[in-house]
C-alpha cells in the first residue's frame, strides 16, 4: 500500500513502481501521474508544484485502487471515465468500446465526402459512445445524423455524450445495423462494428477483457457483421450515397469483396497513420 501520510511525490514513485509490473503499461511513470492528476482535479503539470502536498487518506485510498484496476487491465479511460476523441471529451463506461484513435479516420472520410454541404442526413451504425456521430455532428451543425446501436446501454451514454456537449443534431435509435431505418435512406452511413473473430489472440489482450464483448467480436465469423451492414445499407442510402466501413488490419481485401458484390462503385480501402488498411468505402449506384 502507500506509505502512511505519503505526499504526492512518494505516492507517485509508489504507483509507478505498482504499474511498471503491467506488461500493458507503457510509460507506468506518465501514468501514475495521470491518474493522480485527474483524481486530484489538477492538470499533469500543475501536480509537480504540489509533489510535498500530504495526500487525505480518502485521496490515498482511492489513487491505489485506480493503480489495481490499471494493474489488473482495466482501461485508462473506464478509470478515469472519460476519453478524448476528435476535439471532444467523451465520457465512457464499460458499457461502450474505448474510442481508438484510428477510428478518427471514418470521421475524416465522411466530412471529405459530405464536402461542402451544409446540410445532409448521415447514419452511425453501432454508435456505442457515441463518438463518430457527435464528432460529426460537431464539425457540421446543418448535417441530421442518426445514432443506431442494439444495446441500451450504450445508448443511455451517447445520449448523455451529446446532451453534455449541446450537439442537438442526432437523433438516437435502437436496434441492430440498418433494420430500425425502415424506408429512410442517407447520405452517408459510417459504422465500427465488431469484426474480431471469437478465437482469435486479440481478443485475450488484457484491455479488451474489460471491454463489451458483444462490441469487439460477431463471434466465429469476423465478418458477420460487415456483411450484414454491405447487405443490408444499399437499401438505405441514396443514390451516390457512400458507405464507410472500419475493420481489422487483415481484411480490407475480403471487405472490398463485398462492396463489389453488392454492387457498389468506387470501392477502395483508406490507411490509418499507421499505415494499416483500416476503412473500406464505397458509393452506392443503383441499377
Amino acid at each position: 500500500m502507500i506509505p502512511p501520510d505519503a505526499n504526492i511525490e512518494r505516492a507517485l514513485a509508489w504507483g509507478a513502481q505498482q504499474l511498471a509490473r503491467a506488461a500493458h503499461v507503457d510509460g507506468p511513470s506518465a501514468e501514475a501521474r495521470r491518474l493522480l492528476a485527474h483524481l486530484l482535479g489538477l492538470s499533469a503539470s500543475a501536480l509537480y508544484a504540489r509533489e510535498t502536498d500530504t495526500l487525505a487518506p480518502s485521496q490515498a485510498a482511492e489513487f491505489a485502487q485506480r493503480i489495481a484496476r490499471r494493474v489488473n487491465g482495466e482501461p485508462f479511460a473506464y478509470i478515469v471515465g472519460e476519453r478524448d476523441f476528435w476535439t471532444l471529451t467523451l465520457r465512457v463506461t464499460p458499457d461502450v468500446l474505448v474510442p481508438r484513435p484510428e477510428t478518427e479516420l471514418l470521421v475524416e472520410r465522411a466530412l471529405l465526402h459530405g464536402g461542402s454541404s451544409t446540410s445532409l442526413t448521415a447514419a452511425d451504425l453501432g454508435t456505442g459512445s457515441g463518438c463518430i456521430a457527435l464528432a460529426l455532428a460537431s464539425e457540421r451543425p446543418g448535417w441530421q445524423l442518426t445514432a443506431l446501436d442494439r444495446s441500451p446501454a450504450a445508448l443511455a451514454v451517447a445520449r448523455g455524450n451529446a446532451g453534455r456537449l449541446g450537439l442537438r443534431n442526432v437523433e438516437f435509435v435502437a436496434g441492430d445495423w440498418c433494420e430500425p431505418l425502415q424506408a429512410r435512406r442517407f447520405s452517408l452511413i459510417v459504422s465500427n462494428p465488431p469484426y474480431i473473430g471469437d478465437c482469435e489472440t486479440a481478443l485475450q489482450d488484457p484491455a479488451l477483457r474489460h471491454e463489451p464483448q458483444g462490441a469487439l467480436t460477431p463471434g466465429a465469423d469476423a465478418l458477420q457483421a460487415l456483411r450484414s451492414i454491405a447487405a443490408q445499407a444499399p437499401q438505405h442510402l441514396l443514390p451516390g450515397g457512400w458507405l464507410m466501413l472500419e475493420h481489422g488490419a487483415t481484411q480490407a481485401e475480403e471487405v472490398r469483396a463485398l462492396l463489389v458484390a453488392q454492387g457498389f462503385a468506387h470501392v477502395t480501402s483508406q490507411r490509418d497513420l499507421a499505415g494499416i488498411e483500416r476503412v473500406t468505402e464505397g458509393s452506392w449506384r443503383p441499377i
